[in-house]
């Protein structure tokens, strides 16, 4: 037997491959009965993935009405301005008004299949730049696959609702990763984003917490300002500034969630002049206030 030395990650062959660096980051997942689902506007910078278990569930985007089946699940990325009700106690019609309870294994689920939506949902973050893609709602129906992963799902959610073991970690990653496969391509054009786009994207995550300027951005890219403004605009759809702006935010939120940090601790962590602007801009870019948001008080 030949002996192989020196092979970089433990690979024999010369012919290197590419994979791209998807981080999933979990966030939440629950099973609940809802009796009120009127949210209205709701904009957020992570992932979430719905799926009811009966009829009376709807999703609203760009005055599009998606009516949830049993027999999809939807997806929607992160900063897509999109409304939710539940259409047997729709009250509300505006606001984010949320009333339900976690499903145990104390509650008979055909009892309550008349009067509240059973609704699993599951909030991620897939990283830079699939955090990045354009706004939508997508619905894709569940294979046996799917369906297996979310009859283990619900079931153990039932059980274990604070620390999840490490098969359950690893069949919701399964399952979420499963179900992006089944997006449409035109969803992923982040991967073929410009290498100088990219460089600044990178630059912008280390250096979140810091004031970035244009000038500095297209530094970074070689290039004059005015033009690197164009080329950010044309791959991102979005310019660099409101891009920056959402990056700021989807950190205070990762710290809300992550973190005690108090609303003033996190302004000055990622360099805003005070809390009341950071406030603004966090209400401009969510439609909740810090104080909502990182009370819980939503789904």
């Amino acid at each position: 037997m030949k002996l192989v030395k020196d092979i970089e990650l433990g690979d024999p062959s010369s012919n290197k491959q590419h994979f791209i660096g998807l981080k999933l980051n979990l966030l939440c997942c629950r099973y609940w009965l809802l009796d009120l689902w009127d949210c209205h506007d709701m904009v957020f910078p992570f992932w979430r993935l719905y799926w009811n278990k009966n009829e009376g569930g709807e999703l609203i985007h760009q005055n599009k009405v998606y009516t949830m089946t049993p027999d999809h699940i939807y997806i929607i990325p992160p900063f897509t301005s999109f409304s939710t009700r539940f259409t047997k106690n729709h009250m509300f019609n505006e606001g984010i008004h949320v009333s339900g309870k976690h499903l145990t294994n104390n509650y008979t689920e055909e009892e309550y299949k008349d009067d509240y939506l059973i609704h699993f949902f599951s909030h991620f973050n897939l990283g830079v730049p699939f955090d990045n893609v354009y706004p939508g709602v997508f619905q894709i129906e569940l294979t046996d696959y799917l369906r297996d992963r979310l009859q283990y799902l619900t079931e153990r959610l039932k059980i274990e609702n604070t620390d999840f073991k490490l098969t359950f970690n690893l069949k919701l990653q399964a399952f979420i990763k499963e179900a992006l496969t089944n997006i449409g391509p035109e969803l992923w054009k982040a991967i073929n984003i410009d290498e100088r786009v990219l460089k600044v994207i990178r630059f912008i995550e280390i250096n979140i917490e810091k004031k970035l300027s244009n000038p500095k951005m297209a530094e970074i890219a070689n290039m004059a300002p005015n033009s690197f403004a164009r080329l950010f605009k044309e791959e991102m759809n979005i310019t660099v500034q409101n891009f920056i702006q959402n990056r700021k935010i989807a950190k205070a939120c990762d710290l809300f969630e992550q973190t005690n940090d108090s609303i003033e601790e996190v302004s000055f962590k990622l360099g805003f002049s005070d809390r009341y602007h950071f406030s603004r801009v966090f209400k401009s870019v969510i439609g909740l206030t810090p104080a909502t948001y990182k009370s819980g008080r939503y789904t």
